[in-house]
């Protein structure tokens, strides 16, 4: 059985035992994460989401948080302009081996789901954005003056 699962903005077709490099999941080596978005489930039956496969799931196991291949990126400027650029920049990514190929019964399998880590951050940002409720104190009575005492 296969799925073809979606994560950071990526396809890949996967079965039980492959081993993926996706981009960065908020999770560390030996977590379990369990794929929700599964766009295709095949095998004896071939069943196609639209756009998701309900209830699907992909269960994988995180090996390690790795970096990709450095990729270097010169920059000249042309002609009478002597200036010169070199930037470098290397992907971090999760190594994974996938499990299971849950066809269904994913939303009971109990298995934390797979966030990237811009989602994360995301939910960290958003929750801290969001102003402390207000809570009203009753205010204290106010003290008798000189003048109110002298007047009684």
């Amino acid at each position: 059985m296969f799925a073809v699962l979606k994560t950071g903005g990526k396809q890949y077709k996967v079965q039980a035992g492959d081993v993926l490099r996706v981009e960065k999941l908020n999770a560390v080596a030996g977590d379990k994460v369990q794929f929700n978005e599964i766009l295709m489930i095949g095998g004896d039956t071939v069943t196609v989401g639209a756009p998701t496969v309900a209830g699907a799931g992909v269960v994988a196991e995180v090996i390690d948080q790795i970096k990709g291949v450095k990729t270097i990126h010169f920059v000249k400027r042309r002609r009478k302009h002597s200036s010169q650029r070199t930037k470098g920049h290397r992907q971090q990514l999760t190594l994974l081996r996938v499990t299971k190929v849950l066809a269904s019964g994913a939303d009971k399998s109990g298995v934390t789901p797979a966030v990237g880590t811009a989602a994360a951050r995301r939910v960290a940002h958003n929750a801290a954005a969001v102003p402390p409720t207000v809570v009203k104190v009753p205010a204290k009575p106010k003290r008798a003056t000189k003048a109110a005492v002298a007047t009684e």
